[in-house]
């Protein structure tokens, strides 16, 4: 078969190197233009077009995909079908039915649950225990197309957004190949989603970053995994913004008065990390991030900078206490 690819981040690029080692003709792959990256804002090519590079593949990079210039080109390569892995854009009505064979999309989730941009972050943040990818028929509604195939992966206690997202890639690009053998072969059968099981992964907002004391501590330890490494879990320390990358579950140490202090309150400053209360327990502040500078992990931290008992971590109004 005739494939067009199109995919942007490194999510995507597994995808595309499956296949080609299983011999897939693709004529062309489609990914978002270079952009400003970086504290140089130097203009970086995104992973998909690097590694075409390397496959020695035509790249194109429209800057609107509903140009009539690119969709007459799309036209040309005469694809069978269109595989879309994290593109990054809606494609328009004429793209989804210019393939005879449709676009097949991966996505990150056990359709129809997490439907949208952020399904491995919602995963975590959730706090679920089993995730997956799906092989869908694209159609022209938000990752609402029929099933074609599924495979579930375990979400372990410690694992972050990058563990979940290179484990998925490369399930992902597995049942891709699968997915194509066996349209190729006539035994692929299409499963209309259950609109009615339906969730959401919205892409993330600012607010999302802040972590609320009050929430229940298990709460708190799945959104600061759900954001690691991107874009990162925030508290606010002296008026200012700092990263909280990793936090532990300790229960609750005899020796310190759990429960009395409000949440956001530092009880102790320990050899493993910051004891911080939360909403219903305490948490461990195990690695940490000022602006400007780099991870620490809380050794480290702890020998430039001290955030003594009594601190208040939190909002910009309660962040400032303790002092």
């Amino acid at each position: 078969m005739r494939i067009v690819f199109m995919g942007t981040p490194d999510f995507a690029c597994p995808s595309l190197e499956a296949l080609v080692q299983a011999g897939h003709r693709v004529v062309l792959v489609v990914t978002q233009p270079d952009r400003p990256r970086g504290r140089g804002r130097r203009l970086s090519p995104p992973p998909v077009k690097v590694l075409a590079g390397e496959l020695g593949l035509p790249v194109c990079q429209p800057e609107k995909i509903r140009d009539r210039s690119f969709v007459d080109y799309l036209h040309g390569c005469m694809p069978d079908v269109i595989v879309v892995v994290a593109y990054g854009r809606i494609l328009p009505p004429e793209i989804l039915h210019l393939p005879p064979r449709g676009c097949i999309n991966v996505h990150a989730s056990l359709l129809p649950l997490y439907r949208g941009a952020a399904p491995i972050h919602r995963a975590i943040m959730n706090g679920e225990c089993t995730t997956g990818v799906t092989t869908m028929l694209m159609n022209e509604g938000l990752d609402t197309g029929d099933i074609l195939l599924q495979e579930a992966e375990p979400i372990g206690e410690a694992d972050n957004v990058a563990d979940l997202h290179d484990r998925l890639s490369r399930r992902g690009a597995r049942l891709l190949v699968r997915t194509l053998e066996e349209l190729a072969a006539g035994t692929l059968h299409r499963i209309p989603q259950d609109d009615s099981r339906a969730t959401y992964a919205p892409p993330l907002r600012r607010d999302d970053e802040l972590i609320d004391w009050q929430r229940p501590v298990r709460e708190i330890f799945n959104r600061v995994r759900g954001l690691d490494p991107w874009p990162g879990a925030c508290t606010i320390w002296e008026g200012r913004p700092i990263k909280i990358w990793r936090v532990s579950l300790p229960g609750a140490p005899p020796d310190h008065k759990i429960g009395s202090a409000a949440p956001g309150t530092v009880l102790a400053e320990l050899d493993r990390g910051l004891l911080v209360q939360g909403g219903d327990g305490v948490l461990l502040v195990n690695e940490l991030q000022l602006p400007g500078g780099r991870r620490l992990k809380w050794p480290e931290f702890s020998r430039g900078h001290s955030i003594p008992a009594g601190t208040v971590l939190g909002t910009p109004e309660q962040g400032s206490g303790g002092r």
